[in-house]
């Protein structure tokens, strides 16, 4: 009973409690500014910095509760270890535990980046970086730059940059011997910073590490190197640093004094070989006409087939895709497709994954189709049986005017075809299978309304890495209407079957729909290639630089586009990625550093020297890709700023 009487008592302390929770400073708007101050770190364990030491626990204590994020994949220790160091977080500590054995006379780095914020409003510390040594002095030195990607200088997030000291050996390859002699990690930025670095001359290296080995041992891994070699140096400095006064509103700029380390500009061009690790992935054959192999990479040989249950002697058509690892085999025997399974010896490249070095390999295969020839058969004449009852049924009422029993016919798609299109464009046929036989005679293009229709001149060309892809090529005359029109049995299948009449109408868009642009670019010869594109994916048109460094655009869709170019070393046409063994760079990529504005009925005159800008600030904001941060994501600072800015409204 006595309890009864504290129970308004307890309430109330219960609301005063949760009253005082809900106003605290990382709860929001209504309890104040949001906390922007990061941790600050009280002691460490050894003192950061020393020196004959060879601790096998480093603790670190902050003045609030901390986290670390993604330890795994951002906290590096330098020179690297076989096994990642352990951390370990509770409360105000960060516990590091090491390898068991240190290497003697070096300078250890543990790089945090940016993986540590408090764990209220997560606010970062900063990039972080403790260092000892087990010798007698600390290495100072510091190597930095930027990772991009090769072909759309996209900045790299987290692959391992790392050093080897130049001895002068150009015979040996250390970055597939050996791990690096130091490394470090980008961050989002691209950016990479190696702290603890002896002063001397090194090769800097990039690398995917898939295998956690800290070398280049596969060609699945993304990497990079530079031609060059950098020697270590720094020299004093100073930079304006903006005080702010609060979350709003800056104080004053501080000029601050610092040690700057060289060379901080290194700028890495990562790829991926394009002849990757050759493995079978998987076999597929879903209908008896076909069936298809996939590979993990492209090869240049043959794979050959063996027949154990059939002759296998000009009983296959093969199709291979762009990229080369995925081959399909349409069958032309039509006697094999009575077959429920075909069982083949297959011979082809495999990679050795210890040796990476491409071997034949032979593997025994069963394909058998989910839907049988005589399942498709029994289909067939249900359907065919389905009819004679329906006509049965139509005869009865006197109805006679469907006599054509259901037949499987060719069927044809195009593509490319509208009231819109362009004279720069070419329509395209696709097939459902090979062709075996085209009657051009049945195929015209015409020209003109129905009533004044005239025969115009094309040409039907094969896609060369496609066999179901035709392309249509014609004179293409402005504001006038087309007719493509094939006839019955005009184009004949591997397996027999043929097409039925079709027909498609397409207009051609007047010349003042579109926009023109004419670029000169200083600087630049016949081996670049400009390609005018809508984002890194999707290209608009492709043209060669001429020799007087010109390159020109015509029949442009109005609205945004973009500019990139490469150095067309090959002569083929296409962008190359790089290759270590032969020691090729990727061909240079170069971006416009501005949108353009195609507008319909204008031409446009760019002039752009490609070098003129380095890389990293080459690529309009626009095509890089929004770099606002998501609203869970964004920083106290910005929070209080928009919390401000809507008190104020």
């Amino acid at each position: 009973m006595r309890l009864s009487h504290h129970i308004p008592v307890l309430l109330a302390a219960a609301i005063a409690l949760l009253w005082t929770s809900c106003a605290n400073p990382g709860s929001g708007p209504d309890g104040g500014p949001f906390d922007e101050t990061p941790p600050k770190i009280l002691s460490m364990t050894p003192a950061m910095g020393k020196t004959g030491t060879t601790p096998h626990r480093i603790e670190i204590y902050f003045d609030e509760n901390v986290k670390v994020d993604n330890a795994y994949e951002k906290v590096v220790i330098s020179p690297p270890a076989p096994e990642p160091p352990e951390v370990m977080v509770s409360g105000k500590r960060i516990r590091v535990t090491l390898p068991d054995t240190l290497k003697p006379n070096t300078t250890y780095t543990i790089d945090f980046g940016d993986a540590i914020t408090d764990n209220n409003e997560g606010n970062p510390l900063g990039a972080f970086t403790y260092f000892f040594s087990t010798g007698e002095t600390v290495d100072t030195m510091e190597i930095g730059g930027h990772v991009i990607d090769a072909e759309t200088l996209a900045p790299v997030k987290g692959i391992l940059v790392g050093l080897y000291v130049e001895d002068g050996d150009t015979l040996a390859d250390p970055f597939a011997t050996r791990p690096f002699d130091r490394v470090g990690r980008t961050d989002d930025t691209g950016r990479f910073s190696i702290k603890g670095v002896h002063h001397g001359t090194y090769r800097i290296f990039a690398l995917k590490d898939a295998d956690g080995d800290y070398k280049f041992s596969s060609r699945a891994e993304m990497l990079a190197w530079s031609d060059s070699t950098f020697t270590t140096s720094c020299y004093a400095d100073v930079r304006q640093d903006t005080v702010w006064r609060d979350s709003v509103t800056w104080d004053s700029v501080r000029t601050v004094h610092f040690t700057h380390f060289t060379p901080d500009n290194v700028v890495l061009r990562a790829f991926t070989h394009a002849n990757k690790p050759r493995h079978l992935l998987k076999t597929q054959r879903d209908v008896p006409e076909w069936f298809r192999i996939y590979f993990t990479g492209p090869s240049a040989f043959v794979p050959q087939i063996r027949g154990l249950n059939f002759n296998e002697y000009d009983a296959f058509v093969e199709d291979r895709n762009r990229a080369g690892d995925t081959i399909t085999y349409w069958i032309k025997d039509t006697a094999l497709l009575r077959l429920d399974t075909l069982q083949l010896l297959y011979t082809y490249y495999e990679t050795d994954d210890s040796t990476g070095i491409d071997t034949l390999r032979t593997d025994t295969l069963s394909l058998r189709p989910r839907l049988t020839f005589d399942k498709r058969a029994k289909q067939q004449a249900d359907e065919l049986e389905k009819w004679e009852r329906q006509r049965e049924r139509r005869h009865r009422r006197g109805d006679y005017t469907d006599e054509t029993p259901p037949r499987e016919f060719l069927k044809i798609e195009a593509r490319g075809l509208g009231n819109n299109c362009s004279p720069a464009d070419n329509p395209t046929i696709l097939l459902p299978q090979p062709a075996a036989e085209i009657d051009l005679r049945g195929i015209h293009l015409l020209l003109g309304p129905d009533s004044a229709q005239t025969e115009a001149r094309y040409e039907l060309r094969p896609s060369p890495t496609n066999r179901l892809t035709y392309t249509l090529y014609g004179e293409w005359r402005p504001e006038q209407q087309y007719t493509l029109q094939i006839d019955s049995a005009a184009i004949r299948g591997l397996n027999g079957i043929e097409n039925k009449p079709v027909s498609w109408r397409f207009r051609i868009a007047a010349a003042e729909e579109f926009g023109s642009l004419f670029v000169t670019l200083l600087g630049a010869d016949t081996t670049a290639v400009v390609q005018l594109i809508q984002d890194d994916k999707r290209v608009i048109q492709t043209t060669r630089v001429r020799a007087d460094g010109t390159a020109d655009f015509f029949y442009l869709r109005p609205g945004k586009a973009f500019m990139r170019m490469f150095t067309d070393t090959d002569g083929n046409g296409q962008w190359d990625t790089g290759d270590y063994a032969a020691q090729r760079q990727p061909e240079k990529v170069r971006y416009y550093h501005k949108q353009i504005d195609i507008r319909a009925g204008w031409d446009t005159e760019i002039t752009w020297k490609p070098d003129e800008r380095p890389p990293l600030i080459q690529k309009p904001q626009d095509l890089r890709g929004s770099t606002t941060t998501k609203t869970t994501g964004r920083t106290a600072h910005e929070r209080n700023i928009e919390r401000n800015n809507q008190r104020r409204s």
